[in-house]
């Protein structure tokens, strides 16, 4: 409760740059952040809105993602597969010879 009179009604966001404001017109929880389960239009949950704000923000961080070039992807690719390839023959080499000793030792 302490928290809702410290920062009141219209006070900045998280990242204090704007007020709180979700757009769904929900009120806030006992605890001063976030947004109630209830709306304004009779106590139903806000998921309308919750899900096209979320969907506005992926938009938004997809924006400012920095896509690779086509002769990138293609030299990441590369790199990833002749990596992934000296790996698989390094365990088969070593399940080779683990299978000899174990061979060997046992025998068949």
């Amino acid at each position: 409760m302490a928290e809702r009179n410290r920062r009141g009604a219209g006070a900045a966001d998280e990242y204090g740059d704007e007020p709180f404001d979700d757009g769904a017109g929900g009120e806030r929880d006992e605890h001063g952040g976030g947004t109630a389960i209830k709306s304004r239009s009779g106590g139903s949950p806000a998921r309308f809105g919750r899900i096209g704000r979320f969907i506005r923000e992926v938009v938004a961080e997809l924006r400012k993602v920095i896509w690779p070039t086509r002769k990138e992807l293609v030299t990441y690719a590369v790199v990833v597969i002749v990596f992934i390839s000296i790996l698989m023959a390094i365990i088969g080499l070593y399940d080779l010879v683990f299978g000899y000793i174990v061979s060997f030792i046992f025998g068949s």
